[in-house]
C-alpha cells in the first residue's frame, strides 16, 4: 500500500497509508487531516483540494485540460500545483509527499 507524506499548513506532516486506486485527496479526507477541503468529493469541479507534489511528480498522469483550468483560479498555484483528487495511487507511488497549501477553501 503506498504511503502519502502530507504536510500541513500547521507544520506538522502526517505519513498515510493510502491504498491503490484511492487519490491523495481521499487519504486526506479519510483520515481527518485539515487544509484538504474536497468541498465536490472528487469530481474535479472546486480546486479545494489543491496541493504541491513534491518527489513525485512522475508518479501521476499529466493534469487532463480540465485540472488546468481549475488551477487557473486556484490560489497560491505553482509549477508543481496538482487537484489531489485526481492524484490516483498505484504501486509506484511509493514515497509520496505532497504540501497543502494555506489557501484551500
Amino acid at each position: 500500500m503506498p504511503k502519502v507524506s502530507y504536510s500541513l499548513p500547521d507544520g506538522t506532516v502526517h505519513d498515510v497509508d493510502v491504498p491503490c486506486g484511492q487519490s491523495v485527496m481521499d487519504g486526506s479526507v479519510r483520515n481527518n487531516l485539515p487544509g484538504i477541503v474536497a468541498e465536490c468529493g472528487g469530481s474535479c469541479s472546486c480546486a479545494t483540494c489543491h496541493v504541491f507534489v513534491e518527489d513525485g511528480q512522475s508518479f501521476f498522469d499529466e493534469p487532463t485540460d480540465e485540472e488546468r483550468e481549475l488551477l487557473e483560479f486556484a490560489d497560491g498555484v505553482r509549477p508543481d500545483s496538482r487537484l489531489s483528487c485526481q492524484l490516483i495511487l498505484t504501486d509506484d507511488c511509493q514515497g509520496v509527499r505532497v504540501t497543502v497549501p494555506d489557501t484551500n477553501g
